[in-house]
């Protein structure tokens, strides 16, 4: 028997190869000479960067970076090094998390670290990058990032302007003599999953201002100031294009990227399946199986499961799925691709109790064996 494991990270919990290793315990539980092969799992958000580096062999390192306040902070990012590829969550040096609610103003906050990691991962040798861009406390354009590698946007004065989105209001030209010079040699897979532009009423600044900060006053200005900036950014770099779909996604870094980079946006979850070679492992498969902390209505939605669950059924595989809890919603699972799925909670219990990693991995190694036991069953029969 050939078991292929994809899952997700449970959020808050365990990490993707964690709650394969569980898994795997509990198949060789019931059937010891099983192959059973844990491939890692993320949709480009949180736990990307774990998932990805630890379950392709790559490493994990830590830097000292400027945070989304312009205080320092440490920062992870994980290097493959057998393809020089970097692995970066922006909201690692730029998210919403790392900003108390009373502090959010995406006025000040800034990307600058973004571009910090980057560049400590271009120097490291790192000329392919894969980097998730959600979870944003920013709406600066991306400018910190582009400062941070070299690009400078001054004033009528001629100064460099300020972090956030209150240096967008000031930028009155961009010069690029001091990029560092290796930037032109990199690719960048952007992990994004919005289709947002970058202004007006779908822009980062309308659909996204309210929740890092801004109030109606900022929304209007911080949209006028984006276009400002957008046009300033076409008359240096003709193929800037603030409406491209994807552009807006976290604050307009998406528009940075594209605009200032060897970038393309693409579904996160189509970036991790591509780069783990998910496909090639699952062709031979007896059983595929994947999941995420909760299986609900959002799940079709192109999240990972529902990833994995389509290349399996290319190849007419059964499809299993594991989670923490369900929704009454998750039975919309059942006709994209998953034939049955299983919440592993087997008792009353606290949700602090039910998230802690022991509690997760023990329960997902006991309901797994369970699971088996009953395909050993079958099988006899």
């Amino acid at each position: 028997m050939k078991v292929v494991i994809a899952i997700d990270s449970f959020k808050g919990s365990i990490s993707s190869p964690d709650a394969g290793a569980a898994i795997r315990e509990g198949i060789h539980r019931v059937f010891p000479d099983a192959e059973v092969f844990v491939r890692p799992l993320a949709d480009g958000g949180e736990g990307t960067v774990k998932a990805l580096a630890l379950g392709m062999h790559g490493r994990i390192r830590t830097v000292t970076v400027t945070g989304p306040l312009g205080t320092p902070i440490e920062a992870v990012y994980g290097i493959l090094d057998d393809s020089k590829t970097a692995i970066i969550e922006m909201s690692a040096a730029a998210g919403i998390t790392l900003v108390d609610e009373p502090n959010r103003n995406p006025l000040y906050t800034t990307t600058y670290g973004v571009g910090e990691l980057i560049r400590d991962a271009i120097i490291n040798g790192c000329r392919n990058f894969i980097v998730g861009i959600g979870g944003s406390a920013t709406n600066d354009g991306g400018i910190g990032m582009l400062q941070a590698l070299g690009y400078e946007f001054r004033d009528n004065n001629g100064q460099p302007v300020s972090f956030g989105a209150n240096g967008l209001s000031k930028i009155a030209t961009i010069h690029d003599t001091h990029v560092l010079p290796d930037l032109k040699d990199c690719h960048f897979k952007i992990a994004c999953d919005v289709t947002n532009p970058l202004c007006g009423p779908q822009g980062c600044s309308a659909i996204f201002g309210p929740q890092k900060g801004a109030t109606p006053d900022m929304i209007r200005q911080m949209d006028q100031w984006l276009a400002t900036y957008a046009n300033i950014t076409r008359e240096k770099y003709p193929n800037a294009d603030p409406d491209h779909p994807g552009t807006g996604a976290a604050g307009g870094l998406g528009f940075a990227f594209l605009s200032y980079t060897n970038a393309i946006l693409r579904s996160g979850i189509q970036i991790i399946l591509e780069e783990t070679r998910l496909e090639s492992c699952i062709k031979d498969a007896d059983i595929v199986i994947t999941g995420e902390g909760r299986l609900d209505g959002q799940t079709i939605m192109g999240k990972a499961p529902i990833g994995v669950a389509a290349i399996a059924k290319k190849y007419n595989k059964t499809v299993l799925a594991f989670s923490g809890c369900t929704t009454p919603e998750a039975s919309l699972c059942n006709q994209h691709g998953i034939d049955a799925f299983f919440p592993i909670l087997h008792t009353i219990t606290t949700l602090e109790e039910a998230m802690t990693p022991e509690t997760t991995r023990q329960n997902l190694t006991d309901t797994t064996e369970q699971v088996f036991r009953l395909i050993q069953a079958v099988q006899i029969h």
